[in-house]
C-alpha cells in the first residue's frame, strides 16, 4: 500500500510566522513565497507538508538574517504553543511523567519524528531522531526543538535546570556561545545522528507545577482520540512496526496486543504479514536486533539496561538471542564498535 507524505501540524507553520515576524522579517512574504495559507486553521487535524515546515524555518532565518533562529524560538516556548500535546504533557505528576507523555504523544504535531528518554546511572537522555530513511530535521528545526524542549523543561518544573549534555545533527557554527549559555553546559556535540539532551536523572523526579492526576486522564483520553484520527503514514507494514515498537517498550510485545492497536484479529495480523513474506517472531526479532545495535553504540547505557529495553526479563536471555544474532557476544560486540 503507497504511503501518504510526512506530515506535520500547522501550528509550526504559524508559529514560524509569528517568529519571523518578531525578529523583524516580513512574515506575509514569507507564507506567500512558500505557498502556505495564513488562514489554515489550527486544528489537530489541520497540517502542512514536512518539506514546507523546512523550507519555512530555512527562509525564516534567511529573511530576520538570524542564524540562530530556531534556537532563539525554542527559548521562546510558552505552555499551550502546542494545544492538546503541551497540556497533556503539562498535567503529569513528575518530568519523568511528562517526557513519557511527549514520546508518546509526538505524532500530533509531527508523522516521522521521535522521541525517546533512557534512564542510565545518573544520566536521563532525551532523544529526538526521524525514522530511518528520512533525512533531517533541518538545522533550524533542530536547534528549535533542543531549545524548546529544554525551555519546556524548565516552565514546567519551575527550575533553572541546566543541561549536561546537547547533541545537535548538524555543523558547529563559528562560534557555539549563543547555544552555551542557553542549554547551560559547553559539552556540546554537533555533527551528531540527532538531537539528544542529557540532564541529571534526578530531575525526572520533580513534581510539576500544573500536575492534575485527574485532568491528565482526561486528556490522555482525549490525545488517543487525536492519534487514532491521523492518517497513517508509510501505510500498514509502518504503522506495525510502529506499534511493534511502542509494545517492546512495555515488555515482550504479543500478536494479539499489537493486533487489537490494528483494529484487526491475529489471525489477520499473522496472515497480512505471511504475505508480506515475513512473519511477527521475525519482525520483532530484527527490530531488537536493530536496537541492540544502536543502544550499544552508547557506552553509558549498560548491557543489562539494553537488555530491559528489549524487553528481555533477564541479561543472560539476551546475551544467547545477541551471540545467535552477531557469533559475538554483547561485549565484544561493543568493544569491536
Amino acid at each position: 500500500m503507497e504511503g501518504l507524505q510526512p506530515t506535520v501540524s500547522a501550528r509550526l507553520a504559524h508559529l514560524i510566522l509569528a517568529l519571523t515576524q518578531a525578529r523583524g522579517g516580513d512574515a506575509a512574504a514569507l507564507a506567500r513565497d512558500v505557498g502556505f495559507d495564513p488562514a489554515q486553521p489550527l486544528g489537530a487535524d489541520s497540517r502542512i507538508p514536512l518539506e514546507l515546515e523546512e523550507r519555512m524555518w530555512a527562509e525564516g532565518a534567511r529573511r530576520t538574517g538570524d542564524p540562530f533562529f530556531g534556537l532563539h524560538g525554542g527559548m521562546l516556548y510558552r505552555p499551550g504553543t502546542f494545544d492538546v500535546f503541551d497540556y497533556v504533557c503539562r498535567a503529569a505528576a513528575n518530568l519523568r511523567g511528562a517526557l513519557e507523555r511527549v514520546v508518546r504523544y509526538n505524532r500530533l504535531l509531527h508523522d516521522v519524528a521521535e522521541f525517546s528518554l533512557v534512564e542510565t546511572g545518573d544520566a536521563a537522555i532525551v532523544a529526538h531522531r526521524f525514522r530511518a530513511g528520512i533525512p533531517g530535521p533541518a538545522p533550524q528545526a533542530a536547534d528549535f526543538t533542543a531549545a524548546s524542549g529544554l525551555a519546556a523543561v524548565r516552565l514546567w518544573t519551575g527550575m533553572p535546570i541546566r543541561a549536561r549534555r546537547v547533541a545537535l545533527p548538524h555543523a558547529p557554527p563559528d562560534d557555539a556561545g549563543e547555544y552555551e549559555r542557553f542549554f547551560g553546559t559547553k559539552r556540546l556535540d554537533f555533527s551528531a545522528p540527532g538531537i539528544e539532551i542529557e540532564l541529571d536523572r534526578p530531575h525526572l523526579d520533580l513534581p510539576l507545577a500544573a500536575a492534575d492526576p485527574g485532568l491528565c486522564v482526561v486528556l490522555e483520553r482525549h490525545a488517543d482520540q487525536l492519534l487514532a484520527a491521523l492518517p497513517q503514514v508509510g501505510g500498514f507494514d509502518t504503522r506495525f512496526r510502529e506499534l511493534l515498537a511502542a509494545e517492546l517498550r512495555g515488555g515482550t510485545p504479543t500478536a494479539d496486543a499489537v493486533a487489537a492497536r490494528l483494529h484487526m484479529s491475529a489471525r489477520t495480523l499473522h496472515r497480512r504479514l505471511a504475505e508480506a513474506n515475513t512473519s511477527f517472531g521475525e519482525e520483532l526479532e530484527a527490530l531488537r536486533k536493530g536496537l541492540a545495535m544502536r543502544y550499544l553504540e552508547d557506552r553509558r547505557v549498560s548491557i543489562g539496561e539494553v537488555a530491559f529495553l528489549l524487553g528481555y526479563s533477564e541479561p543472560r536471555a539476551f546475551h544467547r538471542a545477541f551471540k545467535a544474532w552477531t557469533g559475538q557476544t554483547p561485549g565484544a560486540w561493543r568493544d569491536a564498535h
